[in-house]
């Protein structure tokens, strides 16, 4: 049964009564079949009534009032002209503190959603960070000339950094953007790839190319690749050169060698900024291999103009079972760990 339809309080105390004027917004803000507000009892465990323009938050008082902030905080932004999406919600959910789509609130880890939102705006669409880690993060790469950011697959590192260097290209801020990866296979060999030297690479460069994708309509894309504007290389290219005036992204950084990371690292000129990313539960070095991720975060955590950003399995922005597969792997590797000791 959807919200809207429920007659009789079920879950708790009578709570907040909030009223939206504007029924076209309120409409929106319920969502399709009232899936919004669905989301929102779930993750607070309370229960909606909805009356005309009016919605009564049912349940504990600490979780009714979160709800109450959190219904406010979608609410303006359709004032302000944005849409309501399911994303949109999980964003406000998570920016709040709520386990979104567990159901599970503590009492005292409940807090109300961020006012303040960081948005990055390119071409194709405005990109908003979703949980607390990534709002940190993006403002790290505003804020600094080095960033690295640190976590588990879903958790939106690269995506987020390609996405703040369009922003930056398209404001004037840098004059070029470069994306590079280590040419590393995932666990298999692909023996000689056949084309030319791109077509050998670009299987490697694909998450790269889906990010910009995302970004920028794809004349201009194609146009600002052939002016050499925007680049995605191997690591491997990188050797000799002075990056000056370019956002420059190093993504699966946990394959680099630690000569790799320090050849990179130091390719780093004026006006420009760098982001490096990385997962260090996914290293495909051959065994014996020093990961330069792990070797640079050793190295540089101490300079005060580096900033390092740390994502756990909470935030995780795919598929609810990415994150699930995540905690069940960062689990085995725990007991493992036991063992060897």
């Amino acid at each position: 049964m959807s919200p809207s339809e429920t007659l009789v309080p079920e879950t708790g105390p009578p709570g907040p009564v909030l009223d939206f004027p504007d029924n076209r917004l309120l409409i929106d803000l319920c969502g399709p079949y009232d899936q919004n507000l669905a989301a929102i009892e779930k993750a607070f465990d309370i229960q909606i009534v909805r009356r005309g323009n009016f919605l009564t938050l049912l349940g504990e008082p600490l979780a009714t009032e979160a709800a109450a902030h959190a219904l406010h905080a979608l609410y303006a932004r359709l004032e302000g002209g944005r849409t309501v999406t399911p994303a949109d919600v999980d964003m406000v959910l998570r920016m709040g503190n709520a386990a979104a789509g567990t159901g599970v609130l503590e009492g005292d880890q409940i807090e109300m959603p961020m006012k303040h939102s960081i948005e990055i705006q390119t071409r194709k669409k405005r990109v908003e960070p979703r949980t607390k880690a990534q709002k940190a993060y993006v403002q790290s790469l505003f804020d600094n000339e080095l960033a690295f950011g640190i976590g588990p697959a879903g958790t939106g590192k690269t995506y987020l950094a390609v996405a703040v260097g369009v922003s930056m290209f398209l404001s004037g801020k840098v004059d070029k953007i470069i994306l590079s990866r280590p040419a590393v296979e995932a666990g298999e060999k692909l023996g000689f790839l056949p084309g030319t030297q791109d077509e050998k690479v670009d299987p490697y460069m694909q998450p790269l190319y889906d990010a910009l994708n995302d970004f920028l309509p794809g004349k201009q894309l194609a146009k600002l690749r052939e002016e050499k504007t925007i680049e995605i290389a191997p690591l491997a290219f990188m050797r000799g050169r002075t990056l000056s005036n370019a956002f420059v992204v190093l993504d699966e950084a946990q394959n680099a060698t630690a000569m790799q990371m320090k050849m990179f690292l130091t390719r780093l000129g004026e006006g420009s900024r760098m982001v490096i990313t990385g997962d260090r539960t996914q290293i495909d070095l051959p065994r014996g291999t020093a990961s330069g991720l792990a070797d640079a975060e050793r190295l540089l955590k101490s300079i005060p103009k580096i900033s390092f950003n740390y994502f756990t399995s909470k935030d995780v922005v795919r598929h609810p079972l990415v994150a699930a597969i995540i905690e069940a792997y960062e689990a085995e590797a725990g007991r493992t760990a036991r063992r060897d000791v």
